[in-house]
């Protein structure tokens, strides 16, 4: 049976008569294919990435599996369309702690129409992504207490200066209230999350290995997941902690050139991870996050990228 995904943070959600993935018990996800050229991209990289023997099978486990496509039921209303039928990544974690972040100083592409381009600049312009290199796209992070669980309107976390990202990513490794805007970070999950041979630093590095030599993809506008399950941590059991790469509806080929673009923008957000692992301290009072749209939001809020 399928049913709409809990916890997303970001992107098209299926609520409300929308468009947007599904879910089942098996642990499938169920993206709808975009009617442009969006859809037959995103198609045309996971078969690509798939067959490709030039991608490091290390470099594999950063990706969702590709199990094909599949004619569904679209979550519209809209009757049977095309989905890629993609690995759950959360389907394991019991009350998962996600921040998607979006990389790259720019989202467009030189070979994109004119339109989507200046559509592109705009929302870079305006966010964090020219500043910082990545953006937050959207979310959640559970409390001590399972119903306690911030999910941030995504608009209100996409233009954000460099303290106001530090304070949200240590929001994101600590035991204090993530809901109330007045409490002070304590980052005591950093090392557990952030840190360690398997954390989510020295997965970001080992991305980062790759990319700095890789030049088959360039991948335009899209994301890092970090996620973690907040039950296990707070059972003192492994966090779960992962790095996958979504969204690949703008990819083009790298045609032997290294992709700076993303690059840079990994090297940013690994310096702001790093900067809580080596000063935890430091930033915990010189930001307040109080904007009201920074306020708790509950899962059934469906907000419009």
């Amino acid at each position: 049976m399928l049913k709409i995904p809990e916890h997303q943070v970001a992107g098209h959600q299926a609520c409300n008569g929308q468009l947007g993935p599904l879910i089942d018990d098996s642990g499938r996800f169920y993206k709808p294919l975009q009617g442009d050229e969006r859809g037959s991209v995103e198609v045309a990289f996971y078969t690509s990435f798939s067959s490709n023997t030039r991608v490091p099978d290390h470099i594999r486990k950063f990706f969702p599996s590709f199990y094909g496509t599949q004619l569904l039921e679209a979550s519209d209303g809209s009757g049977l369309r095309p989905h890629l039928v993609l690995e759950d990544l959360i389907s394991s974690l019991h009350h998962p702690s996600i921040m998607d972040v979006k990389i790259g100083s720019k989202t467009w592409y030189a070979e994109a129409s004119e339109d989507y381009i200046q559509k592109c600049f705009k929302k870079d312009r305006e966010s964090s992504s020219l500043s910082l290199g990545f953006r937050i796209s959207g979310l959640q992070v559970y409390g001590n207490n399972h119903s306690e669980l911030w999910k941030p309107k995504k608009k209100s976390v996409q233009n954000l200066t460099a303290d106001e990202v530090r304070l949200i990513l240590k929001k994101f490794v600590s035991s204090t209230s993530p809901t109330d805007p007045n409490s002070v970070p304590d980052c005591s999950f950093a090392f557990t999350v952030f840190g360690g041979s398997s954390g989510i630093l020295a997965q970001l590095l080992e991305l980062k290995a790759w990319f700095e030599d890789q030049t088959i993809y360039h991948l335009n506008s899209c994301s890092v997941l970090i996620l973690y399950d907040k039950e296990s941590v707070l059972k003192e059991g492994s966090p779960g902690a992962q790095v996958k790469l979504i969204d690949f509806a703008h990819v083009v080929e790298g045609r032997g050139v290294i992709d700076h673009n993303f690059l840079g923008g990994l090297c940013s957000l690994i310096k702001f991870i790093s900067e809580i692992l080596t000063s935890p301290d430091d930033y915990s009072s010189k930001v307040c996050l109080q904007d009201s749209d920074l306020s708790n939001c509950t899962t059934e809020d469906c907000n419009k990228k």
